[in-house]
């Protein structure tokens, strides 16, 4: 009876997805539509919800989640005030320079503000609001525009500072201390944040330079067919935007060498991206950028706790004991279940948000590749390169609706201009799992 509710507990959340259902309500729903009938046929203790409460303060009064909301607000400033939107235009040049060296100013521009803010929303609706139209008016192939926005776009989530990568260290370091409790260490190191981000430096660059490689590739032969100039003051105002936003280069660099935590670091940012904003005459545009950062943040709490509910029926199912022994029977000392929840992240990509995933797979199956003797920080930037992959892989990827929702691209444009982007993340990731040196190795330099 067990596995059948776990069954109708798995799928149950699917059907609700793809029926249009709020993914919160999906999993909080099926969660207890399951509790319900485990109770009714003796196979699920009630006495199990009493860990709710605590599990939801826990997660309420964790200091490295503080952080979420302020990188958010740092993002929506730099959205809402114009400041990414200026920069860009600074980092490019005008006139037909500019139209020759627009796709790798997106491309450079998306880094820059990927270290600052690690948002992609406020990333892809500004290039698709100011890049976008220029390239197409400069002679860029749409696929080829709107590919490399959503692409470029999303390297927020794997860049530090990246709210992926802090949802991550939230759960990588749980899941890390119970695996070393049961194995009969109770004093190991601890998987910090500090860690996560020196590991997703390298690949995040890696993945940029593939970015930039296959758009050398594709601009062959390209003849420049439109022009972009700006008058004196506009340049002015694009420098200055520039020199800001490369100012919150700091807060990622605070992180990554120990001199702040992502909760200190991410306040500083904030401060930083509200002066800017001041100095720059955009100081009504900060009243919308809290409104919806206070949205946004509220959206993903609400998902982790719908998540922490959803895992915590399935643990009172024994699932968790079914998923253990089936990646303990694999060959190959945890190289092999590593490949499998890879694959499995991946598929889960092509329906659910990184939020969902990261909260679903990872208390479940961390414990167990780590007792397999996988390296946190490895499988924690192994899943950060995969969870970015669900941002452009339709139907569901974000970056695909937050880009069409500003030029009005069909779905099928958009669904084909990310494919040779997303073969171009799947060979990183094959790489990194092939060289796991690409995560680890600058984290055992720097922390």
């Amino acid at each position: 009876m067990q596995v059948l509710l776990l069954i109708l507990l798995v799928f149950g959340l699917f059907a609700g997805i793809l029926a249009g259902i709020p993914v919160m309500f999906s999993l909080l729903g099926v969660s207890f539509l399951v509790t319900g009938f485990g109770y009714f046929t003796g196979v699920f203790d009630l006495a199990l919800l009493g860990a709710l409460p605590p599990r939801i303060f826990g997660l309420m009064a964790n200091q490295l989640l503080y952080s979420v909301p302020l990188f958010i607000l740092i993002g929506k400033v730099l959205e809402h005030a114009g400041i990414a939107q200026s920069a860009l235009s600074g980092l490019g040049g005008n006139g037909k320079s500019l139209a020759k060296r627009l796709p790798f100013a997106v491309i450079g521009i998306s880094v820059i503000i990927a270290c600052s803010s690690g948002v992609v929303g406020a990333t892809i609706v500004m290039l698709g609001t100011l890049a976008f139209p220029a390239m197409i008016n400069a002679g860029h192939e749409r696929r080829f525009s709107a590919g490399l926005i959503c692409a470029s776009g999303s390297l927020g989530q794997i860049i530090p500072p990246s709210i992926v990568l802090i949802l991550l260290a939230d759960q990588i370091s749980n899941a890390w201390q119970v695996s070393q409790r049961n194995s009969g260490n109770f004093a190991p190191d601890p998987v910090t944040i500090g860690h996560l981000f020196a590991g997703a430096l390298l690949p995040g660059l890696v993945l940029a330079a593939g970015y930039v490689a296959y758009t050398f590739v594709h601009l062959r032969g390209f003849t420049v067919s439109g022009e972009w100039s700006e008058p004196l003051e506009a340049k002015r105002t694009s420098l200055f935007s520039l020199i800001g936003l490369m100012s919150l280069l700091l807060v990622p660099a605070s992180i990554l060498f120990g001199f702040a935590t992502a909760t200190e670091a991410s306040s500083i940012g904030c401060l930083l991206v509200i002066l800017i904003a001041v100095a720059s005459g955009k100081v009504g545009s900060l009243g919308k950028a809290f409104t919806e950062t206070v949205e946004l943040t509220g959206v993903i709490f609400g998902i982790i706790i719908a998540a922490s509910v959803f895992a915590l029926v399935f643990r009172g199912l024994e699932g968790d004991r079914i998923v253990e022994y089936a990646l303990s029977d694999l060959p190959g000392d945890g190289q092999v279940a590593l490949l499998v929840i890879m694959a499995f992240v991946f598929v889960l990509g092509f329906i659910l948000e990184f939020v969902e995933i990261t909260y679903l797979v990872v208390p479940i199956a961390a414990p167990v590749l780590f007792s397999l003797g996988v390296d946190p920080i490895w499988f924690a930037i192994l899943m950060a390169v995969n969870l970015q992959l669900s941002f452009i892989t339709p139907p569901m990827g974000i970056s695909l609706f937050y880009l069409q929702s500003v030029t009005q691209l069909p779905a099928k444009i958009l669904f084909q201009s990310t494919l040779p982007f997303i073969l171009i993340q799947l060979a990183v990731l094959v790489f990194m799992y092939s060289f796991p040196a690409l995560a680890i190795w600058l984290p055992s330099v720097l922390i």
